[in-house]
């Protein structure tokens, strides 16, 4: 039992998580992690506000450890952010150092055992770790670990690296030595934040898949905050310093923070669909913001796909930016025609199957007297499965849109990821099932184009070779073990 979790009974309104049936049509992100080392802040608060801020990465669960001298206090459950802690919660936490993480399931099932951040003992103290990403090699590290007399609590790979670093500790190494002995044995995507007794670490492997930022607190002497997305810093009143480099560890003390580049083959491949999709609009990005990105995304497919039009409109939130753009490159007005409902994914009442039938109007309502007798255009940034695209057409037309036309500011999504998004097998991927002309008439728009491979990758304005887009061509970065490709990768088993 985890530091203070005694404290408290299983709260009545948090919810037990179970995967829908129903699950969006879109990628979804594992989690957001955060940490910072700021002694004689009220540590605690800090990363819940972070925390809050990286929500959007993931809603099935929430939690905090912090570090107070020899102690470290651990507070985890179920639910957003927000239903997770309370004032009086997060008073029992103190300590000069926190590690905190908001999670969505991949590799794990969606079950409070694991919850993060993960914690471990060793010889030196507990430690605590907050993961976002996923292994590729979870068979093979977990069988070095049980050879060497690991015990597992958890289903996650989270758990397996931090058993991995206390482990290494065990052996006689510190800290530091540790934790890159063990990055060694770990193949995969991840971006993490670890808190140990003496000081915490921020580390990203050597692709750099997923997102780590480093941000710092004003004021003397310098207390330093890591965050998946600059978002979690702004919250604070952090100032975005550099991004952790891929193959990079910084470790962070009371003397300040120094630097570690632990793999010589390091070369970022920063998932793309952190631009178009995950990542906040509001967060940077290579110096400017993912608005600004998107809406080249949208200028782009409006020169690769012009249509005659009245309208053009977005499907909220994501889709808005690149709307925006698509209108000024065509000259075609932009407007509303789809209201989203911002608090049904914090209901954990299931609708009916009634309610279920009568379509996606939980989510989105369309406004007919924007949208009757209207030509309209209508910007998403992906089709993943093709199930909501579908539903919103036909609100679309029940509103009275005498045409829709549907522009996609991303590829057709081929291929499953490995690295930390929970996609379909392939079979479930309805480009990879289905010609364009096919989805067209599948989801029942008068036409259907998706920006092109090259457009998404000029629109970034840096070496396209930085970039991992996978789930578009199939091409990963880090090799895939055939065990998993055959779990993932149906319709080319097939084939083969």
């Amino acid at each position: 039992m985890y530091p203070n979790e005694s404290l408290y009974s299983e709260p009545s309104h948090l919810p037990t998580v179970e995967r829908s049936a129903e699950r969006p049509d879109k990628m979804e992100e594992a989690c957001g992690v955060f940490g910072l080392y700021a002694p004689g802040e009220d540590v605690a608060k800090l990363a819940y506000f972070g925390l809050y801020a990286l929500q959007h990465r993931g809603q099935e669960s929430a939690g905090i450890a912090t570090f107070d001298s020899d102690q470290v206090h651990c507070y985890k459950n179920m639910g957003l952010v927000s239903q997770v802690f309370n004032e009086q919660l997060l008073s029992t936490l103190p300590g000069y150092a926190a590690i905190g993480h908001t999670r969505y399931s991949t590799t794990g099932s969606s079950l409070k055992v694991n919850a993060q951040p993960a914690l471990v003992d060793s010889r030196l103290g507990k430690l605590a770790l907050a993961h976002n990403g996923n292994l590729v090699n979870t068979k093979e590290l977990r069988e070095e670990l049980t050879g060497r007399g690991c015990e597992f609590e958890t289903t996650t790979d989270s758990e397996m690296i931090a058993l991995a670093i206390a482990d290494e500790v065990n052996q006689g190494k510190d800290w530091l030595e540790g934790a890159l002995s063990a990055f060694r044995l770990c193949d995969g995507a991840y971006s993490l934040a670890i808190g140990t007794p003496d000081g915490i670490m921020g580390v990203r492997d050597p692709k750099g898949i997923r997102p780590l930022v480093i941000g710092l607190l004003p004021g003397t002497p310098q207390r330093y905050v890591l965050a998946s997305e600059t978002c979690g810093l702004d919250i604070i009143g952090a100032e975005y310093l550099r991004d952790v480099e891929p193959g990079e560890l910084v470790w962070i003390t009371e003397e300040g923070m120094a630097s570690f580049h632990w793999n010589n083959e390091s070369k970022r491949k920063l998932c793309v669909f952190e631009m178009i999709y995950f990542s906040r609009p509001d967060s940077v990005v290579q110096d400017e913001t993912v608005y600004s990105y998107r809406m080249r995304l949208g200028k782009i497919l409006a020169a690769e796909s012009l249509t005659d039009a009245d309208i053009v409109i977005a499907v909220p939130d994501s889709g808005v930016p690149a709307a925006i753009g698509y209108s000024q490159i065509s000259g075609i007005p932009y407007a509303e025609g789809l209201i989203k409902n911002r608090y049904v994914g914090r209901t954990f009442i299931q609708p009916t199957q009634q309610m279920r039938e009568s379509g996606i109007r939980m989510k989105l309502n369309p406004l007919k007297d924007v949208l009757t007798g209207k030509r309209v255009v209508i910007v998403d940034d992906s089709i993943v499965r093709g199930t909501t695209s579908r539903k919103i057409v036909k609100a679309l037309r029940d509103a009275g849109a005498t045409e829709v036309h549907m522009k996609i500011s991303s590829p057709p999504v081929t291929h499953p990821c490995f690295y930390g998004l929970d996609t379909d097998t392939q079979d479930q991927l309805i480009a990879a099932r289905q010609s364009v002309s096919e989805i067209e008439a599948h989801i029942g728009v008068d036409s259907l184009a998706y920006l092109s491979w090259e457009g998404m990758l000029k629109a970034t304005g840096s070496d396209p070779e930085s970039f991992c887009s996978a789930c578009f061509t199939g091409d990963y970065p880090i090799e895939i073990p055939d065990n998993m490709k055959r779990a993932k990768l149906i319709l080319e088993e097939a084939k083969a």
